[in-house]
């Protein structure tokens, strides 16, 4: 099975949908640098607590999740939530 870092973009997206009440409002943009590939996930505002969760442990374990799928591709990623 061959990955690619679109993958990632798919796996954050499906986190987010899975957690909020609006998922249609759910944006995952990919932004890939040189060396790190930065995921930018956006919701609508009222579902922004459900992404981040009880002191952010919510969007940690979203980062550790993404952090393990980054390092099988061999690639590095950060999750920002954006407002």
């Amino acid at each position: 099975m061959s990955y690619d870092t679109s993958s990632l973009k798919d796996l954050v997206e499906f986190m987010a949908k899975s957690l909020v009440d609006h998922p249609d409002a759910v944006e995952v943009t990919e932004i890939a640098g040189e060396q790190t590939t930065v995921v930018e996930l956006k919701v609508a505002k009222e579902d922004l607590g459900k992404v981040i969760g009880k002191q952010g442990r919510t969007a940690r374990s979203m980062r550790t999740i993404l952090n393990a799928a980054s390092t099988k591709l061999h690639k590095r990623s950060v999750l920002e939530i954006v407002e």
